[in-house]
């Protein structure tokens, strides 16, 4: 029997998802388990994966369409049955059953049909953001657009064949300013939708025999939101980075009786397992109560007003094959070192895997980053829009002092801070700073008795 796949919804705030990759074509056989299509948020990517096993005899959408969640993207069954119910209107693949063709059958392909083009008066509001930015980008006018999308909707595809076609728009004719609609899933303005070159020039190809030791690969969307955010965050902010070290003897000392009492098998017992907390959990406890007392480092800022919050609620950047991903570690000052320490653990997993809910990428209010696994002792992180910080993790080197005219070396961290100038000056960020290297030096004082 004839079985639909429907486009996940990934999150109550997704309303559409990309097709970035179809694993499997029409006719190809399908176990259960096996990647049908690898799918975009403006967060994250996922895989979907056959939930049935038989034939794909039908795909409804082409890579690169923007599909309302909860919409049929594509059937399995077996060759041979109807699929026409499952049709989705506006879809860019046609529901054809999968055939074995035969020699007698084998023609030479028909020349594709022109594209025409009617004009449309109406507004914009049924161009998909993607559609629309584009549009802006290349002087398209998206008035003379036809809809192939679900219901009639305008996509990206649309304004390519516009654009093929000479058909641009007159400086009068202009109605879509840049930033007015986000090129996120459901129009979400991105940081990067503030950003639209005035070029429309098409690089040149390169081609093997110019440089064969070359090769090009599309940016996937994630990393366009990341290099748009990015940019963004640099050329619009004044941020300023402050540098330090923290002695990081007691949690040193801390870690060691903590891995000695696992193998004498104290703190453990089959129902709870006792863990050694890493480094980076230690430092994420210690900035979810530090920054209980620095309400401007933990707070959301845009040109009229500052927002603060009641809890903590810590992004925390993952490191992923599919691009940077910064999961939540919601109320964040509630949770023990021991939670702490489980659900970095859990979203990392989930954020390499690819299946990390798409809420817990929001939402953040303070950034943490880690590039001390690489050796680097300290560098210039870049703030998280709204956010107003994000702190960057070092390395621990040893650093030589003086103590009783006697040089001893003792292990340091290296702690940076990046602030948002316009929303928070020097000296209160540097006191979160100063606070925050108190707290992680007397960690085991500090954190004795719960969560202060």
């Amino acid at each position: 029997m004839a079985t639909a796949v429907i486009m996940p919804r990934q999150g109550q705030s997704v309303e559409s998802c990309i097709i970035s990759k179809w694993h499997k074509k029409v006719g190809d056989r399908v176990d259960v388990g096996d990647n049908l299509f690898t799918y975009e948020t403006d967060k994250a990517m996922f895989d979907e994966t056959a939930s049935v096993a038989g034939t794909l005899i039908a795909v409804f959408f082409s890579e690169g369409d923007d599909v309302p969640c909860l919409m049929n993207v594509c059937v399995i069954g077996e060759e041979g049955e109807d699929v026409s119910q499952f049709a989705p209107a506006g879809s860019s693949e046609p529901a054809v059953p999968a055939q074995k063709e035969t020699a007698a059958e084998k023609q030479p392909a028909p020349s594709p049909a022109p594209v025409v083009i009617q004009e449309v008066r109406g507004d914009n509001s049924a161009a998909s953001p993607r559609a629309k930015n584009l549009a802006v980008r290349s002087g398209a006018d998206l008035r003379a657009a036809q809809g192939s999308g679900p219901s009639g909707r305008i996509i990206e595809r649309d304004v390519k064949e516009l654009i093929s076609a000479g058909i641009m728009s007159t400086p009068a004719a202009g109605d879509y300013p840049a930033g007015t609609t986000g090129t996120g899933i459901g129009g979400r303005v991105s940081a990067g939708d503030a950003v639209v070159s005035s070029a429309h020039t098409k690089p040149a190809e390169v081609t093997g025999d110019e440089a064969p030791e070359t090769w090009t690969e599309k940016h996937t969307n994630i990393r366009k939101l990341i290099a748009g955010a990015m940019h963004a965050s640099i050329s619009e902010m004044a941020q300023l980075t402050l540098h330090t070290t923290y002695d990081a003897t007691d949690v040193t000392d801390l870690r060691e009786r903590l891995k000695n009492a696992l193998k004498k098998g104290l703190g453990s017992s089959s129902l709870k397992p006792m863990t050694v907390p890493t480094f980076g959990d230690i430092l994420l406890y210690a900035v979810s109560r530090v920054l209980l007392n620095h309400p401007g480092c933990n707070a959301h800022y845009d040109n009229e007003k500052m927002t603060y919050f009641k809890h903590v609620n810590l992004g925390v950047a993952i490191d992923t094959p599919r691009g940077l991903m910064v999961p939540t570690l919601f109320k964040a000052d509630q949770m023990s070192l021991a939670e702490i320490s489980a659900k970095v653990k859990e979203y990392a997993q989930a954020c390499r895997s690819g299946t990390i809910a798409p809420d817990l990428l929001t939402g953040g209010t303070f950034t943490v980053t880690n590039l001390g696994t690489f050796g680097v002792e300290n560098f210039t992180p870049v703030i998280n829009p709204p956010q107003t910080c994000i702190l960057g993790v070092g390395n621990i080197i040893g650093r030589v002092r003086n103590v009783s005219d006697k040089l001893t070396v003792y292990p340091a961290m290296g702690l940076s801070l990046t602030l948002d100038h316009r929303a928070i000056d020097g000296a209160p960020a540097a006191q979160m700073l100063k606070d925050l290297v108190t707290y992680l030096e007397h960690f085991s004082l500090m954190s004795v008795g719960g969560s202060n």
